[in-house]
């Protein structure tokens, strides 16, 4: 890491000020040759953090009116050098700024790659990096809450104390295979059994709060599926409290998949409006039903939407099709109206809510928002300093440890020899370690902060 890299920190488009930032080595000296200040200034001076205004030139030529921050390493986001510039928000002049730092020798950062360098110089663990692009991201209070829960390090401490229990079973196992063939007592097993499970359990709380903190942080994609004329793009409008999706009383105008974020309980809602279901000659129209099958198939809840005014048709049967097995509401709209509609004909699973609405007078809306709550969340009330697994890459790493240590504790329950019992304990060991980054593939490394913006 000893090139200086520089990007731009802001996102692209009118603003008050644009960002762009340096970190390493050169940062300094390439923040002083292109920025002159009002007043001048010494090197003990630009070490203090304070602001500087004054103007950014290349060579004589005045680039932008700026303030400048100069903040000396380690006690920086990266642990090295960094220069800050606030530049005049918009397209021109930050991109300006920034070709003239790279012109005098810094490097155009890659993506994520100044909180890499935070992780790789200790000042972040893997998790903590992980939670800086899921607070970026975050379309919630709770979703930023639970990112920035894990920010501080209520993970990486969670990870710590069960590895450190684990390396502590590690040096009993290793003891009983390196001395007790030398005569010293055996150790007893029951105490590592017991200490092994207490482990277990705790890394198996974390890995069940993953289905939660999935919900959190990606939102449950919803899709909203019934014929055409039924009240789907009222239901989303209703929703999102904004006119989103074009509402006409002519069928079929709703051809392309809408979606909108809608913040439910803390729960964001990617909630997709799709093309009526119904037989069509119109090939538009029909490729946007055949998008609104697809999309059925891969919510993980799924609204559909009758008619209570008109009576059960093909069309509504193949909606009914599409609920078998699935997460799902039932809407019985155009409850204001007088009801044609045979209920009981529906056939319904009774695990499938179903509620009567009238979306031309708001009612029942309520009454789905609390139902779609209690669906995902169980009711369930979710503090704001708990330690929640949003990320599928730690669920995925939490059940491997806990299949390691698993066979590891039944291995030892069976008395198999301890040398057998030591390749999964030291296995589940290490394993955890990819979560904070203390075990984990170079390559595996790069594509997590591709993840990452410009500039992060």
């Amino acid at each position: 890491m000893e090139h200086t890299i520089a990007a731009i920190s802001t996102a692209t488009g009118e603003a008050g000020i644009g960002i762009v930032r340096m970190s390493g080595l050169t940062s300094f000296e390439i923040g002083k040759k292109i920025f002159k200040p009002i007043k001048e200034i010494d090197d003990k001076n630009l070490e203090n953090r304070t602001l500087r205004y004054g103007h950014i030139y290349d060579d004589d030529k005045l680039i932008d009116e700026v303030l400048i921050a100069f903040m000396k390493g380690p006690n920086t986001y990266t642990r090295e050098d960094i220069v800050e510039i606030y530049t005049h928000g918009g397209i021109i002049s930050v991109k300006k700024v920034l070709d003239l730092t790279l012109k005098n020798g810094a490097k155009i950062a890659e993506k994520g790659e100044f909180t890499k360098r935070a992780f790789l110089n200790g000042r972040l663990d893997l998790s903590q990096a992980e939670a800086v692009i899921d607070m970026i991201k975050a379309k919630t209070d709770k979703a930023y809450e639970a990112s920035i829960n894990q920010l501080e390090g209520s993970l990486k401490k969670d990870i710590k104390k069960y590895r450190d229990g684990l390396l502590n079973l590690l040096a009993h196992v290793e003891y009983s295979i390196n001395f007790t063939e030398d005569g010293q007592e055996e150790l007893d097993n029951s105490v590592i059994i017991k200490e092994g499970e207490e482990i277990l359990e705790g890394l198996k709380k974390l890995y069940n709060s993953s289905n939660r903190g999935k919900i959190i942080r990606d939102g449950i994609n919803t899709t909203i599926i019934g014929k055409p004329n039924v009240g789907k793009s009222s239901l989303l409008n209703n929703l999102a409290k904004v006119n989103k999706a074009i509402v006409t009383d002519i069928p079929g105008t709703t051809r392309d998949i809408i979606e909108e974020y809608i913040d439910i309980d803390g729960v964001a809602l990617k909630i997709s409006d799709t093309a009526g279901i119904r037989d069509t000659d119109d090939i538009v129209e029909k490729i946007g039903v055949d998008r609104s099958l697809d999309f059925a198939q891969s919510a993980d809840l799924i609204i559909a939407i009758f008619d209570l005014s008109k009576e059960l048709d093909e069309e509504d049967k193949i909606v009914l099709d599409l609920l078998k097995g699935r997460k799902a509401i039932v809407l019985l709209n155009k409850d204001d109206l007088e009801s044609k509609l045979d209920i009981d004909s529906l056939n319904i699973d009774e695990n499938i809510p179903v509620i009567r609405i009238s979306i031309k007078n708001n009612k029942g809306i309520d009454k789905l928002e609390e139902t779609i709550s209690k669906m995902f969340l169980q009711g369930e009330i979710i503090s704001s300093n708990e330690t929640l697994v949003t990320n599928i890459r730690h669920q995925d790493i939490l059940g491997r440890a806990i299949n390691h240590l698993e066979s590891s504790l039944n291995d030892m329950k069976l008395n198999i020899p301890i040398d057998c019992v030591e390749v999964d304990l030291r296995d589940s060991w290490e394993i955890l370690g990819e979560i904070t980054g203390e075990t984990i593939e170079d390559d595996v490394l790069d594509k997590i902060f591709k993840d990452f913006c410009i500039g992060k």
